[in-house]
């Protein structure tokens, strides 16, 4: 046991660390980059480690989505959507008279979050957690989805399937065709 949190292993600890750590970095990597294509893999980075935290819980088949949907699916969309797009024209240079303020302003507010949620975390009534396995585990969600739930499971399918054609008919012509 370590003297951390109760009843947490030393391991348990560190891949906790770990995978905050690295959501964390994703997540300025994601906001602070000047670059899309930067911030598109901060955002996978992010979502990567939010995984982590996923089966850290106990929970893979979230984190499994996490990493298919959102790594897999959406940052790949963006940098396709990066690559059909426009170049953008040079832009003006602009004098950072402002950016003191701004970047103040958000620090006050980034700091006045942290500060809520770290009272909330510490001083927050938490209940202790159920064993509640057969609930949440791949088979129960797959039985839920093909029995109760197939009809809106097949409908996202068909938006899905929809969605890819019309991303492929857009992008057909590449980047020449729109004019």
């Amino acid at each position: 046991m370590s003297a951390g949190f109760p009843g947490v292993t030393l391991w348990a600890e560190i891949i906790f660390v770990i995978s905050a750590l690295t959501m964390l970095a994703g997540a300025l990597v994601a906001v602070m980059a000047h670059r899309i294509i930067r911030s598109v893999c901060g955002l996978a980075l992010c979502c990567i480690g939010l995984a982590g935290l996923y089966a850290f819980l106990r929970s893979p088949f979230l984190a499994l989505m996490q990493i298919l949907i959102y790594v897999g699916a959406v940052c790949i969309t963006i940098v396709f959507a990066v690559m059909l797009a426009e170049p953008d024209e040079p832009a003006e240079p602009t004098s950072g008279h402002g950016e003191g303020v701004w970047l103040a302003c958000a620090l006050l507010v980034a700091a006045v979050v942290g500060w809520g949620l770290a009272t909330l975390v510490v001083k927050g009534p938490w209940a202790t957690p159920v064993e509640r396995v057969a609930e949440g585990s791949v088979k129960a969600i797959g039985i839920a989805l093909l029995t109760t739930h197939s009809l809106a499971f097949e409908v996202v399918s068909v938006v899905l399937l929809v969605a890819i054609v019309g991303a492929l008919a857009i992008a057909h012509g590449g980047r020449g065709a729109a004019r």
